[in-house]
């Protein structure tokens, strides 16, 4: 499995040219990071001259366009084209966001396109989230309680309460905050990272869930929670416009609280 995390002695080369048809007027030069693990050998980058007229406004539309018409070996991922459903996170021009909802127009000349910084890559675009998510479920994130549900409706809140977790059920657990966190790349394996934390929040902040005293022990660890030094990039990163930094934040204050 290749990582986007290069060695040494290993070298993004520079790899196939595809041209516009000589119709095209106007042409978006994209150069896209390329790793096939049944090919050996370095990583390249490929560029494709993408006639716009033709295309999409985002992102994500001249990828699509690059796949279905002119190489169809390019892997990514793709779902909803909304901003919804988090799959076709990657790093673009520098800096991690949605491709789906990133316009070729707001893009450098040529538009450069990597995966998520720090994970292994499957293949292309395709990077494996499986630690990610697994750091995802260990903050178990469900309501658990002691106390029986009402037999007749749900677990009601007041409308302040169900306020409370606004900026925090919004995520889309599409990795660009995590990822573009130094402390995360550096501590990856034992640090939980903004995504698994701000998760980890939005349980301890719901009324409805009884176990806010479990869930902090679970978090008060040099490594779990602690490793975050407020560096803000997953705040910058995220493509909803969520605060993961505020959440830690509030976890931290919280351990703080109850040891006076």
């Amino acid at each position: 499995m290749g990582l986007f995390t290069l060695p040494k002695n290993s070298v993004v080369q520079t790899g196939k040219t595809h041209p516009a048809p000589e119709s095209a007027r106007r042409v978006k030069i994209v150069q896209v990071y390329r790793w096939d693990p049944d090919a050996g050998g370095n990583p390249r980058l490929d560029t494709y001259h993408v006639d716009v007229d033709r295309c999409g406004p985002m992102v994500l539309d001249a990828l699509i366009k690059i796949k279905n018409e002119i190489d169809s070996t390019l892997a990514f991922r793709r779902s909803c084209r909304e901003g919804v459903c988090g799959s076709c996170a990657m790093n673009i021009d520098g800096r991690n966001t949605l491709a789906c909802i990133k316009p070729l127009s707001d893009c450098g000349d040529p538009v450069r396109i990597h995966p998520l910084p720090h994970q292994p890559v499957i293949k292309d675009l395709v990077p494996d989230l499986t630690h990610f998510y697994a750091q995802y479920a260990s903050v178990k994130p469900w309501i658990e309680a002691q106390t029986p549900p009402p037999a007749d409706r749900e677990r009601l809140q007041s409308k302040a309460e169900r306020a409370e977790l606004d900026g925090l059920h919004e995520c889309i657990l599409c990795a660009c905050c995590s990822t573009a966190c130094p402390s995360y790349w550096w501590n990856g394996d034992r640090f939980l990272g903004p995504a698994a934390l701000l998760q980890a929040y939005r349980w301890i902040a719901d009324s409805r869930d009884e176990t806010t005293g479990e869930r902090l022990d679970a978090l008060e660890d040099p490594f779990k929670l602690f490793r975050c030094h407020t560096i803000m990039n997953c705040t910058d990163a995220c493509p909803k416009g969520l605060n993961p930094a505020r959440a830690i934040a509030e976890i931290k204050k919280l351990l703080v609280e109850r040891q006076k």
